[in-house]
């Protein structure tokens, strides 16, 4: 076993009566946890017309209780040094909480309440919606945001995948009470939650925290999981979008692996070394090479169902053909060639580093803990996480190179000026 590392009885899951999952880890000689839930509801899960329903819905949770006002819901962890977070993603609306193990139960009880006993209040809603506009604004002033929003729009077309987990500002503004009621009703009960806890916590302790704060209470509704249509990318485009501005901001990408795939390890260890920090080959080429941007990066996700890979560069209008040439004839080497023994050997060691140092913060651990819940995964030690990683072979990263990584198969999308490039 790893030194840091948490051995398997560590790790614990109980099903609660009402339906509720708790996973935990336990980490010696911290005196933190992090505390999360994650409802199984999203902008996945969203009609078209309703999109951005889920991330309101988050805002108007922490709005006030009958408990709480929405300041006390703030004011009541970080009075105590802790912090109190929470964001939409594709698949998950997660709320989670930081604090000193002495004060688990209050962040258990805050979360508690603002999760199960919103009031989603008119008058809330109408000054929340503006304070989620001025959010969509902000993204459509950030072009290097924008440009994912249009590259997934590209990549999925009509599927929720393509869609604003923010919304749109028509969506936005036509949402009202009774569709986060709705909403509220069919997935923020615990059928539909997983809880998960890591750090200096007791997996007992934490489910008797659970039971004096409300959480094993039964609760009426719906646990009949929410159906999200297959997800099929759409043909490759290349797509200019016209806007004026100082850079041109490129994102290219394709439809990968779900998250249960055992090529995901092939595809990240290829991932890191293609763009996943200085060292990598598009950031030598792109930058210390050619000097062509300041920014250039891959990146990644996976979803139960699917994934996709992606590199992004921020250049000069003018230069922007030459960096995404440049992007092009990297991604078109490792899918003929794949990767040399050397190479590889090195971002097995870089990739294993960034995984020990991240499972140092009880935070990632508690990530983990839900990851066994939401993807269906064993719970895996840090050594055996580090022996998928050098299990990876040459062919593995020849084959994923070879399906997912030829510039044909990728879907461009810029953002700048000029009508094209």
């Amino acid at each position: 076993m790893d030194r840091g590392d948490t051995p398997a009885d560590g790790f614990r899951r109980t099903v609660l009566p009402n339906g509720l999952t708790v996973l935990s880890e336990r980490m010696p000689g911290v005196r933190s946890v992090a505390f999360g839930a994650w409802i199984r509801a999203a902008s996945l899960h969203e009609p078209r017309e309703k999109m951005g329903v889920s991330h309101l819905l988050e805002h108007m949770v922490f709005k006030g209780t009958a408990k709480r006002s929405a300041k006390q819901i703030a004011l009541e962890l970080e009075a105590l040094g802790g912090s109190l977070d929470a964001y939409t993603s594709r698949e998950h609306t997660v709320y989670q909480a930081r604090v000193l193990d002495e004060h688990l139960d209050i962040a258990a009880d805050v979360i508690g309440d603002f999760v199960f006993r919103p009031l989603l209040r008119k008058s809330d809603l109408d000054l929340e919606r503006k304070v989620v506009l001025e959010e969509i604004g902000m993204v459509d002033d950030t072009p290097d945001d924008l440009v994912f929003e249009m590259h997934n729009e590209s990549l999925w077309g009509q599927h929720p995948y393509g869609y604003s987990i923010l919304g749109t500002r028509d969506s936005v503004s036509t949402l009202r009470v009774d569709d986060l009621q709705g909403l509220h009703a069919r997935a923020y009960h615990p059928s539909q939650l997983i809880v998960a806890a890591s750090g200096n916590v007791d997996h007992d302790a934490l489910l008797a925290t659970l039971e004096r704060t409300g959480w094993a209470d039964d609760r009426p509704g719906d646990a009949t999981r929410l159906i999200v249509p297959p997800a099929v990318a759409e043909p490759p485009v290349r797509r200019h979008v016209k806007r004026d501005g100082a850079q041109t901001h490129i994102v290219v990408g394709s439809a990968t692996i779900p998250h249960g795939d055992p090529r995901r390890h092939a595809l990240v260890l290829l991932s890191v070394l293609l763009g996943g920090g200085m060292s990598s080959r598009i950031f030598q080429r792109v930058r210390e090479e050619l000097g062509l941007a300041y920014s250039v990066y891959t990146f990644q996700s996976f979803h139960a169902d699917v994934g996709m890979h992606g590199v992004y560069v921020g250049t000069g209008p003018e230069t922007a053909r030459e960096a995404l040439d440049a992007v092009d004839a990297e991604l078109a080497d490792v899918a003929k060639n794949g990767l040399p023994a050397d190479e590889l050997a090195m971002g097995k060691s870089q990739l294993k580093g960034q995984i020990t140092l991240s499972l140092e913060s009880v935070s990632a651990r508690m990530y983990r803990c839900a990851g066994v819940e939401l993807y269906g995964e064993p719970y895996r030690s840090l050594d055996e996480m580090l022996a998928l990683v050098n299990a990876v072979t040459e062919e593995q990263i020849a084959d994923v190179a070879r399906d997912f990584f030829a510039p044909e198969r990728q879907t461009v999308v810029s953002l700048g000026p000029g009508d094209s490039f």
